[in-house]
């Protein structure tokens, strides 16, 4: 059995991290089906079935224009996924190869580098994404773009403790004696004893972007009508809280749910990988 199938399996043994990855197999399977899963298309208006309460026809009701809430949930879920996916992957990049660039060469450029870092935590990040999306106008490009953008630097920090630690191993001392550049040492030797954690930060930080993607399109700075998006859909319905509670309701359950099943199976990606992570102070 290959590493992988192996930590599967101790991540599936763990009954929180299973429960995590059920919950979000299921709003996967929701997103990806919402056209099928759906009894109504999302931006279907309606005007004489508006915020009508929650029925067979329409499972989590209507908002004022008649819409299925339900449909509008699913393919909000395509959005939160879309853009924490896109997002956390562009932090992942920019927070790879700058802590590794910053951990291995050291120096200047390592000095650069953790300051700039420095410099994006002394600033709340809702707030860094609002002043920077008020720059570059809403929408869904510069949403993602944004977000990855400013989530790179807890990554390159975490890169550049690893790789601190792992350059001067004796693997890697060996491959150098046998002629490796600097690339193939980063790429080939460095970065796969590092990803380990970084595995572990991404998935809990996918959760925390979802979150920061819901807040802006609360705001009106993120996903801009009529494409669904659960935090644009929680700020609607806020002013019909007594009459239709079930506009903030659902899509707040559903984001509650999918950030909390990323949580799980983040720990249990923690606890599953803890032998290897903690084979990383040690040498191959």
């Amino acid at each position: 059995m290959t590493g992988t199938g192996r930590v599967a399996r101790r991540v599936l043994r763990m009954p929180a991290a299973a429960a995590g990855c059920a919950m979000l197999a299921a709003v996967v399977a929701g997103a990806l089906l919402a056209g099928a899963v759906a009894p109504a298309p999302h931006d279907a208006i309606d005007l004489d079935a508006a915020l009508r309460a929650p029925s067979f026809a329409h499972p989590f009701g209507t908002d004022p224009f008649g819409r299925d809430v339900f449909a509008r949930v699913l393919h909000g879920a395509r959005v939160s996924l879309g853009v924490g996916f896109l997002a956390r992957t562009i932090s992942l990049v920019l927070g790879l190869v700058l802590g590794a660039v910053a951990g291995y060469f050291g120096g200047r450029l390592d000095s650069i580098v953790m300051r700039l870092a420095d410099i994006t935590f002394a600033y709340p990040t809702l707030l860094l994404l609002i002043a920077i999306i008020a720059v570059v106008s809403p929408g869904i490009v510069s949403l993602f773009v944004t977000l990855g953008v400013v989530g790179w630097a807890s990554v390159a920090r975490l890169v550049r403790a690893q790789v601190l630690s792992v350059k001067e191993r004796e693997f890697v001392q060996a491959a150098r004696a046998a002629g490796a550049g600097h690339a193939a040492l980063i790429v080939r030797h460095i970065l796969p004893a590092c990803l380990a954690p970084v595995l572990v930060v991404y998935t809990m930080g996918l959760g925390m972007t979802i979150m920061a993607e819901a807040s802006l399109s609360f705001l009106g700075l993120g996903v801009q009508p009529p494409h669904p998006s659960w935090g644009g859909m929680v700020s609607s319905g806020i002013v019909f809280m007594r009459t239709a509670p079930w506009l903030t309701i659902f899509p707040g359950l559903a984001l509650t749910v999918t950030v909390c099943a990323l949580n799980l199976v983040g720990d249990g990606l923690r606890d599953a990988l803890a032998p290897r992570l903690a084979a990383v102070d040690r040498s191959r």
